[in-house]
């Protein structure tokens, strides 16, 4: 959903490419410090529960996902193994953010053997960890799911929740969650995403399906 505003976005951070760029930052740099920072910034958001100012530094850091593709152009142009190194960290950086969802609901939501775990509170926390691992599933499937019809030169790009969407819906439930202090807003944010996350998956799988048979491989 997220996609079309790419290319505007990538006008928007183009000054900031071209600073990272004459400090002699290579793109693959780029990749690395944003998906390290990433990591350390999920898990301690998710241990400490500052969720306003983890969900800031991880959508600002998010932003190196772009960052070092335009770095990348301004020093010549990429090479495949920036490309193949920027998709693997982005499958940790995923991984990290939702970690620091299921981290938030594992340690301040619901805590156990106390009474609120047998009540409303109990209730969030489980559904949410419950909804932040099979969200995980799919964010890992849906990638999964472009690289295999790649591999066997089909395309499956699309999809109603693409990365963009994924780490929008993550923070923003995050930040409204931190504002409030009411962990039901994240829960349902992940509820949401776990949904829309079956539904990318089962849309790619559909799209190479409908490719293969055309070309009458099905």
């Amino acid at each position: 959903m997220l996609e079309r505003l790419r290319a505007p976005f990538k006008r928007l951070i183009a000054p900031v490419a071209r600073l990272l760029a004459a400090m002699g930052l290579s793109a693959d740099a780029v990749t690395v410090i944003g998906a390290v920072g990433t990591i350390a910034v999920a898990i301690a958001t998710g241990v400490t529960g500052w969720l306003v100012p983890g969900s800031i530094l991880m959508a600002i850091l998010a932003a190196f996902d772009a960052l070092d593709g335009s770095v990348a152009l301004i020093n010549g142009g990429g090479t495949k193994f920036g490309a193949f190194l920027d998709s693997t960290l982005d499958r940790i950086a995923d991984w990290a953010v939702l970690l620091a969802a299921a981290l938030y609901f594992l340690l301040h939501v619901g805590m156990p053997l106390s009474a609120e775990n047998a009540g409303i509170g109990g209730i969030v926390r489980w559904v949410g960890i419950g909804a932040t691992l099979y969200a995980m599933m799919t964010s890992f499937v849906t990638s999964y799911a472009r690289a295999r019809a790649e591999s066997v030169g089909y395309e499956a790009k699309n999809g109603i929740a693409t990365r963009s969407d994924r780490l929008v819906i993550v923070l923003v439930g995050m930040l409204i969650t931190g504002i409030f202090d009411d962990a039901r807003w994240l829960m349902a944010f992940l509820v949401i995403l776990a949904v829309l996350g079956t539904i990318t998956v089962i849309q790619r799988i559909l799209e190479v399906r409908r490719s293969m048979k055309a070309d009458g491989e099905v």
